[in-house]
């Protein structure tokens, strides 16, 4: 199961159907620049599909092509994804799950992730989300978080002491988001653990998610840079998840975790 197209199909048809009325018109992207406030390399990145055309751009091309509304409609398919195209088959099984299990390496998981830590992120995305996408994205992820609430599903985290030492935002959104780590570990059903850096083991090459549903079938997911893969071969998920035992044995316990954690943010 993966979706690695990292563009919106929305996106990439409403930016051909722009650029084709175009050039039926005998309009010049100068042209469509000049009345859309845009400069011109914005606009070759909406009609390829690289950004989300907005309805600004839609409106002018809609009007210098004589489109009679047409442009302007695909407006209605333009809203912001919440999610990267490629994990949207994980986000659907997300809150579905019954247990959820991970490894992070580098980042604290999205799902104890502070708002300020969130947009940090989002905004040294490359290439760069407009406003909108980075606002709709930024209410999704803080929007997962509610799962964690119900304390009929199981967690567990483990996380990589570096991710803990990389400061992301200010010292005083880092020490809040620790604090958030302390609070978000004390129900029964989240175990939040810390990996030493002095811990050697199968997880150094990259972070992963388990997932288990109410019917017990078993998930593992993995992303990168610009993909995402769900897995559901038995041979895949079985690995990960023994991959997973191997590095829990290392990590510390919930309660040795919770101290490390207040001693990094005290040193803030």
């Amino acid at each position: 199961m993966s979706t690695p197209n990292q563009y919106p199909m929305a996106w990439k048809y409403g930016g051909d159907q722009v650029k084709r009325s175009r050039q039926r018109a005998g309009v010049t992207r100068e042209q469509l620049a000049k009345a859309s406030n845009y400069d011109i390399e914005s606009v070759r990145s909406m009609e390829a599909g690289r950004r989300r055309p907005t309805l600004q751009l839609l409106e002018a091309a809609d009007e210098l092509c004589d489109a009679s509304g047409m442009l302007v409609a695909a407006a209605a398919f333009m809203v912001p994804e919440k999610f990267p195209s490629y994990s949207q088959d994980f986000m659907d099984y997300e809150p579905e799950a019954a247990v959820l299990s991970s490894y992070e390496s580098q980042l604290i998981p999205g799902l104890l992730q502070t708002e300020p830590t969130v947009r940090s992120l989002l905004n040294v995305n490359w290439p760069p989300l407009d406003d909108d996408t980075l606002e709709a994205r930024l209410l999704a992820r803080l929007a997962r978080q509610e799962i964690l609430g119900n304390q009929t599903k199981s967690f567990n985290f483990l996380i990589d002491e570096f991710a803990l030492l990389r400061r992301i935002g200010t010292a005083a959104e880092h020490k809040e988001q620790l604090e958030r780590l302390l609070e978000a570990g004390k129900p029964r059903h989240i175990d939040i653990q810390v990996v030493p850096a002095t811990a050697l083991h199968p997880g150094v090459n990259g972070a992963f998610v388990l997932l288990e549903t109410p019917q017990h079938e078993r998930l593992a997911y993995e992303e990168g840079q610009d993909m995402g893969l769900l897995y559901s071969d038995p041979v895949k998920v079985n690995g990960l998840w023994q991959r997973h035992a191997m590095i829990q044995r290392q990590a510390l316990s919930p309660e040795e975790s919770a101290r490390f954690i207040s001693k990094v943010a005290e040193e803030l």
